[in-house]
């Protein structure tokens, strides 16, 4: 479930702003409750432009190297409108489940 709920925040932060892979982990991390790794960010965006729900492209960073930007194609747009729709059903699932179990 937890990989699912990544993809579903990487595509929501990269659909306001398209992004490189440190950006990312820092905003991810920044928000409390995710732990999240580089180890366990950049292949998920791998997977993710191997399959046509990213794409990159190459941009002069202002200090270092160029960085590799990640943004969303229409295939992720998709993607990201179906995990999304996933997510509130699941909540609502969980939700309604909790009501129930209190006195």
């Amino acid at each position: 479930m937890r990989k699912g709920v990544l993809e579903l925040m990487v595509l929501a932060i990269l659909n306001r702003t398209p992004s490189y892979g440190g950006a990312l982990l820092e905003t991810l991390t920044g928000t409390g409750g995710t732990d999240i790794s580089s180890g366990t960010l950049y292949p998920l965006l791998s997977r993710l432009r191997r399959s046509g729900v990213l794409e990159t492209r190459w941009e002069e960073s202002p200090v270092g190297p160029p960085r590799k930007i990640y943004h969303l194609t229409a295939q992720g747009q998709q993607r990201l409108t179906a995990l999304r729709h996933d997510w509130d059903t699941l909540v609502t699932t969980v939700t309604n489940i909790l009501r129930e179990d209190t006195p």
